[in-house]
């Protein structure tokens, strides 16, 4: 029975987590080898995979399976323990009697031989304890002389062996505990083994070097804890200052919006004014004229009253001029003064333009509202929706365009003829748009925009339109203007079968249908790791690039909440953060980033108006250098194009981040 019990105190180590220290909760084993609580190693594992233990670095999360084994052991253990335990038949670990032996005791240790005085040494040879007037056979008497003694120990009965009633002075390494000397030459046969006093000195030093460990861990946790404090230090001081400033920036809103308002009570005013004053200039002209007609009522009621019939007659009356006119009250109000009717529909614009158009827009999205220059900045080969038909002056222009008008230029240069009879027909508009720019006084020149390899001028800022000369074509003139929908018949004539290939999809993506369709998993696929997989981003490239010609497809999107489509050079990179689409030179991308749409190139965004497409169409023109993305309904709808002398063979490219998420190549049909 107490072999069998130190046996089981023995596996104790065994079946500890080396993470929390404790017995084993639901332990796994991961590849390595080790074990470790599941909730422990999942708590480890949140930036990395690694083993706690050896520091194995596992590229992928290792599958964890409980080890029924392991399980079973401890609990074995933990039900021999409340059993003992609940016994009392649990007798200490003799391995442990050195460290208590310092620790002081209530009790009062006397002497074996009178039980009256207190004992003074403790014979571990005689296994009792001594007072002073007992002890000195021990000193004077050399039979005695091999007799160990030492201080006065009360745990005599624990040293001995409670199988051969032996002093235990060894201690058996291989099992950790304490062993008298037949222990050792029976059971613990062939075991490791030492002396108490020198593993103490061993457990004493392991102890000192975890007693460093966790004085340098709590330096290092006050330390953080020290910093941390100062960072809440710092942003409470900031956030004072932050909020001083906003204070400041809407008191001088309100300060705006209150001058405002006084400047609009005061034209009020004066409009009273003036109208009060024209409406006083009115009656005290009426009240004149009520005099002058009352004098002639007077003049005529004095005639009638004649009673000399030749008085009469002779007499005569002359009516004042103003008698010919009949008095009107003039309409003079507050609503018929312009100014008026300025300042009133003026407040109403402005209040609704803050509360439906400014206030309700999450913080973020303002900006674009009020400062919309600053939204593009200078990217030219991004196009963004809010910049159609504006003119920029002499900065570098993006150019957007209707692939349809792409398509015409192409044939008018493989068909002269046909070019030529364009060009009569369009000759006219032409020249009564020059006629129209000479009739201002500033006519401004065309701005041009360069694109790599190709020029293309403004429509929107340059005079009448001059013939191309047929015999050096160049790149066409693509206006900017992507409001004009293409028909669908003329983008399928470029129709391409497209695959997504294997090799390249991240491991959170599935491919199904023969490799034309692809949605987000919730845990990782078991793909084989290869050069070419996105290892960091979950992204997709098709199996066949383009270098050259024109080519069409068509995305449909279940849930466009996160999802980017785009083009990638086959030289992206595959491993770091970099790799994701638009963040780098070698790729570009639409992205529908939760409800708003941007566009990205060089780690470059420009925000899009977003029109929520559930079909996506992409027109590829290499030798043009163009990108176009339409929203494929009756019509195809561009909404942003990219400019781009591609430099080498271009890929189309997917990303998908949310669960749920899923793109699918489809067959295109007329």
């Amino acid at each position: 029975m107490a072999d069998d019990m130190f046996s089981l105190m023995s596996l104790e180590d065994e079946l500890t987590c080396s993470i929390c220290l404790c017995l084993f909760q639901i332990p796994v084993t991961i590849p390595c080898g080790h074990n470790f609580c599941q909730d422990c190693l999942l708590e480890t594992w949140k930036d990395s995979y690694s083993c706690p233990q050896c520091r194995t670095h596992f590229t992928t999360k290792p599958e964890l399976k409980k080890n029924t084994v392991l399980s079973t052991v401890v609990d074995t253990f933990k039900t021999r323990s409340d059993k003992d335990d609940a016994s009392g038949d649990v007798k200490r670990d003799p391995s442990k009697w050195d460290a208590r032996k310092t620790v002081p005791k209530e009790a009062v240790i006397l002497c074996d031989t009178c039980m009256e005085a207190d004992a003074f040494k403790t014979c571990l040879t005689c296994m009792a304890s001594f007072c002073v007037d007992h002890v000195r056979p021990h000193l004077e008497n050399p039979v005695f002389g091999a007799h160990q003694l030492s201080e006065p120990l009360g745990d005599l009965l624990e040293r001995i062996c409670p199988d051969h009633r032996k002093l235990m002075e060894f201690y058996c390494v291989q099992h950790g505990r304490c062993i008298c000397s037949v222990c050792l030459q029976q059971v613990h046969k062939g075991c490791g083994f030492s002396t108490p006093d020198d593993q103490r000195a061993l457990k004493e030093s392991d102890l000192r070097d975890k007693l460093s460990q966790l004085d340098g861990k709590i330096d290092k946790n006050q330390a953080v804890i020290s910093q941390m404090r100062e960072q809440q230090v710092k942003l409470k001081d900031s956030a004072v200052i932050r909020k001083r400033d906003l204070a400041n920036e809407y008191r001088l809103m309100r300060e705006l919006l209150d001058r405002d308002e006084r400047d609009a009570m005061n034209m009020v005013d004066r409009e009273q004014e003036s109208g009060h004053t024209k409406l006083q200039h009115l009656v005290k002209k009426f009240t004149q004229n009520i005099e002058l007609l009352g004098a002639a009522k007077d003049s005529v009621n004095t005639l009638l009253s004649q009673t000399q019939s030749l008085a009469f007659l002779q007499a005569s009356v002359d009516l004042p001029s103003v008698v010919t006119f009949d008095p009107y009250a003039p309409k003079i109000n507050l609503d018929s003064s312009k100014t008026m009717s300025a300042w009133t529909a003026y407040s109403a614009i402005l209040r609704d333009h803050l509360n439906h158009i400014i206030l309700r827009q999450p913080v973020e999205e303002r900006l674009q509202f009020l400062r919309p220059a600053e939204r593009f900045g200078p990217l030219p080969l991004l196009v963004p929706n809010e910049m159609r038909g504006k003119p920029l002056g002499n900065q570098r222009q993006p150019r957007s365009h209707s692939p349809g008008d792409a398509l015409k230029a192409r044939e008018r240069r493989n068909n002269p003829q046909d070019a030529s009879r364009d060009r009569k027909s369009d000759k006219k508009p032409d020249q009564k748009k020059g006629q129209e720019h000479k009739a201002g006084k500033n006519q401004r020149k065309p701005s041009q925009y360069t694109a790599p390899g190709a020029n293309a001028p403004n429509e929107n800022t340059r005079g009448p339109q001059e013939p191309r000369k047929q015999e050096n074509p160049g790149p066409p003139n693509i206006p900017i203007n992507i409001t004009s929908a293409a028909k669908r018949n003329d983008l399928l004539q470029y129709g391409t079968v497209l695959t997504l290939d294997l090799k390249t999809a991240h491991k959170r993506i599935s491919l199904t249908d023969n490799m034309t369709t692809a949605c987000v998993l919730n845990e990782p696929a078991p793909y084989p790791d290869g050069p070419a997989r996105f290892s960091v981003c979950s992204q997709v490239l098709t199996s066949k690039g383009f270098s050259r010609g024109r080519h069409y497809w068509e995305v449909k999107l279940s849930s466009n909440n996160f999802t980017g489509i785009g083009l990638a050079y086959n030289s992206i990179d595959r491993k770091g953060p970099s790799s994701r689409l638009g963040r780098n030179a070698q790729s570009w991308c639409v992205e529908w980033f939760n409800v708003k749409l941007s566009a990205w190139h060089a780690s470059n965004e420009t925000v899009l108006a977003n029109p929520n497409p559930t079909r996506v169409g992409v027109l590829l023109d290499c030798e043009e250098g163009t990108a176009t993305f339409y929203n494929v309904q009756d019509r195809a709808y561009p909404f942003h194009t990219f400019v781009y002398r591609f430099a080498e063979a271009v890929y189309p490219a997917f990303w998908l981040f949310s669960s749920g998420s899923s793109i699918n190549l489809c067959k295109l049909q007329s």
